[in-house]
């Protein structure tokens, strides 16, 4: 499976969908507080990752 940028944003999206569901449906925290606070920061650590990860990426191929 080759990894593109949509792929990759997908990918990103589902897993953050699936955490925010799991936690809002667990009943551990209010729905508002999920997706006020959980969620918003949940995809800024994504796609911080998400950037040095491709970053470090296009360094190994650089590199070879």
């Amino acid at each position: 499976m080759e990894f593109n940028f949509p792929v990759a944003a997908a990918s990103l999206v589902l897993l953050v969908g699936v955490g925010a569901a799991g936690l809002a449906g667990s009943g551990m925290m209010a729905l508002s507080t999920v997706l006020m606070m959980v969620v918003p920061s949940m995809l800024v650590f994504g796609l911080i990752a998400f950037a040095i990860g491709m970053k470090h990426g296009e360094f190994r191929a650089n590199s070879l």
